[in-house]
C-alpha cells in the first residue's frame, strides 16, 4: 500500500485493463549439418554472405548445409541459426604464444589452414612504445598454407580466403580495448567457455591458468596445428549433441534447447537418415513450439514406396517433401541436385512475412530451382498426397512450385501445415504474453483481465484472416470463471482458462460444378 504522510498532491501510475500480447516470430529457422569451418555454437546469420563469413563456402559434394542456407535466403528467409556439427573424434587446432594459446574457432582439420600473427600494436605512446598488441588471422580455404606473411606481403599467391585483424588490444581490464572485450577469449581460471564477444570466425585467444591479468601473448607468426576431422560419418548422437566423450559443449539439438535460441520455429537438417529425422521430430514435439521439415531420399524413383508415417513417424509437427531439385551451385554456377528442404524453409518464411502463418506454404514458386529430379503428375500425386507427401512440381508456364501443404499425421484435425503452425504461433504468443499472471491474486478481477488480454490478441488475428468465422463468436471463445475452475483448483493456486479457436484451413481442392442451362421458350 502507498504511504501518504505529508499534505500535498500525489501522482500514481496504476495498471488497468488488458495487457497487449505480441505475436512471436514464426519464420526463424535452425539448420543442422556439416560446414566448412566455424564454431559448433549455433549462430544467427541473416544472409548467405553472412553464412560464408562465419561458416565458409561449398566444400563437399555430399555436404548440403551451404546449399540449404543459400536456398533458404534465396526464397525469402531472413533469419537462420546455423548449427555446425562435428564428430566426437574431431580435434581443435591451436598454437602457443608465450603464456597464451590461440585456438581455432571450432574443431576440425580446417583449423590447420589458419595462420596467426601477434605483433605490437600500430598506435604508439609518447615514448614510442606500442599501446597494446595486434592479433591477425588468415585462412586458406582449399590450398595448403603457403610459407609467407600474408599481412605484409600483399601480392604473393595464393591469397587467403578470409583475414581478420584486431589492433591495439590492451591488457588493462578497465580499458574498452581490453582484449577480453574485443576478441573471443577464454580465461582457463574461469572455465572453458568463451567469456568474450563472438567477434572472430577463425580464432579464440586463451589465457593459461595462473597467468596474471596484465600479461600479453608473445609476438610471433604460426600456423595452427593439431586439428583433425572425425573420420566417421555423423551419427544420431552427433545431431542430438549432448556432451559426451570428447565433446564438452552441447551442439545440434541439445544446443537449440538453450534459452538464447528460443525464437527458433523451424528445424531442418538436409539429407539425413530416418533415425536422425526421428530425433529432429522428437525435438520439435518435446519443445512444442517448433516445426520440422524432412527431405525424401535422393533417387527415389518409385514414389509409391514413399510413406513417411511408416518410415519415420506419425506426427503433426513435421512435413515431408519430395523430390529433390536442381539449382545452381552458389560457388561455381554449375547445376547441382540438392534436397528440397532448404528452399522450402525459405518459402515458409516468405509466406509468413507476406501473408501470415495461417497461409499454407504451398502454390508458391521455388526461387532458384531449375528442374526437379522426377516429374510428378496428377496420378502420382493422387497416391502421395493422402500419405502426407508434399511434392515439388514443375508446371508449364507457371514454374516450379511447392504443391502440397500436409503434415505427416493421420489425424485429420492436424493434417494441414498451416493449422499446426498457426496453433504453435497462438500457443506460444499467449504463453509469452501472459507470464505476468503468475502469482497475481487469483480472483474475478484477474480472470476478467486475462480474458480481455487474450480476446484482444485473438480479435487481431481474426481480423487478419487467421480465424474462420463471420463474427468473433464464430471465430473463437474464451472462458475463465467458476465454470472452468473448481474450489479445489482455486485453493491449489490453479487458474484455468479455456480457449476455443476455429482456424482457417486451405482450399486444397477447388471444385467448379458447371452444367448446361437450357432456357425454355417464354410465352
Amino acid at each position: 500500500m502507498p504511504e501518504y504522510l505529508h499534505p500535498g498532491v500525489y501522482i500514481e501510475e496504476i495498471e488497468r485493463g488488458p495487457r497487449p500480447i505480441e505475436g512471436v516470430p514464426t519464420s526463424t529457422a535452425a539448420m543442422l549439418g556439416e560446414a566448412e569451418r566455424g564454431s559448433i555454437t549455433p549462430r544467427l546469420v541473416t544472409s548467405y554472405k553472412d553464412y560464408q563469413r562465419w561458416f565458409g563456402d561449398v566444400f563437399g559434394a555430399s555436404k548440403f548445409l551451404p546449399y540449404a542456407a543459400n536456398g533458404f535466403f534465396e526464397n525469402g528467409g531472413r533469419r537462420a541459426f546455423i548449427c555446425r556439427l562435428v564428430g566426437n573424434g574431431s580435434a581443435q587446432a591451436s598454437a602457443v604464444f608465450g603464456d597464451f594459446i590461440v585456438r581455432a574457432a571450432g574443431p576440425g582439420l580446417w583449423g590447420t589452414r589458419v595462420k596467426v600473427k601477434i605483433s605490437d600494436g600500430t598506435t604508439k605512446k609518447a615514448d614510442g612504445s606500442s599501446v597494446g598488441f595486434r592479433l591477425q588471422l588468415a585462412y586458406w580455404g582449399r590450398e595448403p598454407v603457403p610459407d609467407f606473411d600474408p599481412f605484409t606481403d600483399r601480392t604473393t599467391l595464393p591469397r587467403p580466403a578470409l583475414t581478420e585483424e584486431f589492433d591495439d588490444l590492451e591488457t588493462d581490464e578497465s580499458s574498452p580495448d581490453y582484449y577480453g572485450k574485443r576478441v573471443p577469449f577464454i580465461d582457463l581460471d574461469k572455465g572453458e567457455t568463451n567469456q568474450g564477444p563472438e567477434s572472430s570466425a577463425l580464432g579464440i585467444l586463451v589465457r593459461n591458468a595462473g597467468v596474471a591479468a596484465g600479461a600479453k601473448p608473445a609476438n610471433g607468426i604460426q600456423v595452427l596445428g593439431g586439428g583433425a576431422d572425425d573420420p566417421a560419418a555423423l551419427s544420431t548422437d552427433d545431431y542430438r549433441g549432448d556432451p559426451d566423450g570428447g565433446r564438452t559443449t552441447p551442439q545440434g539439438l541439445a544446443a537449440l534447447e538453450l534459452d538464447p535460441y528460443r525464437d527458433v520455429a523451424l528445424v531442418y537438417a538436409p539429407d539425413v537418415s530416418t533415425d536422425i529425422a526421428n530425433a529432429i521430430v522428437s525435438h520439435c514435439e518435446n519443445l512444442r513450439f517448433r516445426f520440422a521439415v524432412i527431405d525424401s531420399g535422393k533417387g527415389q524413383n518409385n514414389p509409391s514406396g514413399l510413406n513417411p508415417r511408416n518410415a519415420i513417424t506419425d506426427t503433426s509437427y513435421a512435413a515431408f517433401y519430395y523430390p529433390w531439385i536442381v539449382s545452381a551451385d552458389p560457388r561455381t554456377g554449375a547445376r547441382k541436385l540438392i534436397p528440397p528442404g532448404g528452399p522450402v524453409l525459405g518459402v515458409y518464411a516468405r509466406s509468413d512475412n507476406e501473408r501470415g502463418v495461417f497461409k499454407a506454404p504451398a502454390n508458391e514458386v521455388v526461387r532458384g530451382a531449375l528442374a526437379v529430379e522426377f516429374d510428378i503428375n496428377d496420378r502420382i500425386q493422387d497416391d502421395l498426397n493422402p500419405k502426407g507427401v508434399n511434392v515439388v512440381r514443375s508446371f508449364p508456364g507457371r514454374g516450379i512450385r511447392v504443391w502440397g501443404a500436409r503434415t505427416m499425421t493421420s489425424n485429420a484435425l492436424w493434417k494441414y501445415v498451416s493449422v499446426r503452425r498457426l496453433f504453435i504461433f497462438l500457443e506460444r504468443s499467449i504463453y509469452e504474453g501472459t507470464q505476468w499472471v503468475v502469482f497475481e491474486p487469483n480472483d474475478d478481477k484477474l480472470w476478467a483481465r486475462v480474458v480481455d488480454t487474450i480476446r484482444l490478441f485473438l480479435r487481431a488475428q481474426w481480423r487478419l484472416g487467421a480465424l474462420f468465422g463471420r463474427t468473433e463468436q464464430e471465430a473463437f471463445f474464451i472462458t475463465c470463471d467458476r465454470t472452468t475452475m473448481s474450489q479445489d483448483d482455486i485453493l491449489n493456486g490453479r487458474l484455468i482458462c479455456e480457449i476455443g479457436i476455429a482456424p482457417v484451413r486451405p482450399a486444397e481442392f477447388v471444385i467448379f460444378r458447371i452444367f448446361q442451362n437450357t432456357a425454355e421458350a417464354q410465352r
